[in-house]
């Protein structure tokens, strides 16, 4: 998630209350926003998501939810996928019961979804169209 780290970086790094929203036409916003709850290691947490609509309802194409850790270098590991166009929702990692489920070949799929979107958004200009200045609430 080398593109996401990118405008992280520039917009300052995570924070309570980060949200991010970038509009690249002909693209969808790509919203990137800190999540108020830890995830399902404790460590913090992203939200990441293309919005649409569909009949007034703002819909996710795809929505991704990430942990940020920082050992061993910054990097975003995926706990969470959701696209309301096809109505899937899908946790690869998550407290349940009070116990850690690591789903590995799911985790696997969405870590590889992950790198092909960033590439995507990449190749889409994200990190160049946003600006720090103009993008940064919260």
């Amino acid at each position: 998630m080398k593109t996401i780290l990118a405008i992280l970086n520039q917009a300052g790094g995570w924070h309570h209350g980060l949200y991010l929203k970038i509009e690249n036409p002909p693209y969808m916003a790509l919203v990137i926003e800190a999540m108020d709850e830890s995830g399902p290691m404790g460590l913090p947490a992203l939200s990441v998501a293309h919005y649409g609509e569909q009949n007034g309802d703002l819909m996710r194409d795809p929505e991704m939810c990430f942990e940020l850790g920082l050992a061993g270098g910054t990097r975003l590991d995926a706990f969470y996928w959701r696209n309301d166009y096809v109505a899937i929702e899908q946790w690869s990692r998550n407290i349940v019961c009070d116990r850690y489920v690591h789903l590995i070949q799911l985790h696997e799929q969405h870590q590889r979804f992950a790198a092909t979107w960033d590439n995507n958004l990449r190749l889409q200009g994200f990190a160049e169209a946003f600006d720090p200045h103009k993008h940064i609430r919260g």
